[in-house]
């Protein structure tokens, strides 16, 4: 998938820089497979605003997608690649051979005819779900698991992608898209490729109303708050604001907030690069 760049003939097309949707082939989503997705705008059950920047945004439904990939032996034709608007990956509509219809994240090169399936039989071929027991070592795989039947919570993002370099015992030897590499058990699943739409960090919306419609407002700098409102706010005229830290006063840029007994440290072989 490319980018598509505009001619300006307004301010906002000038710098606008976004995805051609070439891979798209459906505009329409499967009814069976969505649901509602209402909006809280930031606010909680009372009413009260516990999260700034939200609020706004075109309406959505929210398509179920599955992680879990636990079909197993059940082949599926892919019958179209389509647009998620909660999540920066396309995804593919499977149609199985006994009649079920699911989501999946789109692994990149996935086409409309494909077969997929998951499970022991299958083989290392792109949208297949296979244990990390079976995946040949150095492949590239995205969705993985973490604890075997949970589904897959790592490397699903647009372009994102986990490799699997080594085997030890229970054990299979993963390295994160954030460059930490670190234990993962053999019994868990993941699939074939890395994610669909490597593109979209490259994207540039050309006008804040874009942004508005994805239900994100504009956020204030803590400079510019006053004393009461942040810890870096207050001064005569425009001041630097002292340390750099958040609204809770927590200090940002370097200072580590990872717990130093984290339970998953023993499994963390190297740290991710700074």
């Amino acid at each position: 998938m490319s980018l598509k760049k505009f001619k300006p003939t307004t301010p906002g097309q000038r710098h606008k820089l976004i995805s051609d949707y070439a891979e798209i082939t459906s505009s329409k989503p499967e009814k069976s497979l969505i649901s509602s997705h209402k909006k809280s705008g930031g606010r909680n059950n009372s009413g009260r605003m516990t999260m700034r920047y939200l609020g706004g945004g075109h309406k959505q439904k929210y398509r179920v997608i599955d992680f879990k990939r636990d079909k197993e032996g059940v082949p599926a034709t892919v019958k179209s690649i389509e647009y998620d608007p909660n999540r920066t990956a396309n995804i593919a509509l499977l149609y199985y051979k006994d009649g079920e219809k699911r989501y999946i994240i789109a692994p990149e090169n996935l086409a409309v005819g494909d077969t997929v399936v998951s499970g022991k039989d299958a083989t290392p071929k792109t949208g297949n779900a296979m244990y990390i027991a079976d995946i040949p070592l150095g492949t590239v795989v995205h969705n993985v698991e973490l604890t075997p039947g949970k589904g897959g919570i790592i490397a699903r993002g647009a372009g994102t992608s986990a490799q699997l370099i080594a085997r030890e015992g229970k054990y299979g030897i993963l390295k994160m898209p954030s460059g930490e590499v670190r234990m993962v058990l053999i019994g868990c699943l993941a699939t074939i490729g890395s994610v669909s739409n490597h593109n979209h960090s490259l994207s540039i919306s050309g006008k804040a109303g874009r942004t508005r419609w994805l239900g994100r407002r504009p956020r204030v700098r803590g400079v510019v708050m006053n004393p009461i409102d942040h810890p870096m706010g207050g001064g005569e005229g425009r001041h630097a604001g002292g340390h750099p830290r958040s609204r809770n006063g927590i200090p940002a840029k370097g200072y580590k907030t990872r717990s130093p007994k984290k339970y998953s440290d023993k499994f963390i072989i190297e740290k991710r690069k700074k």
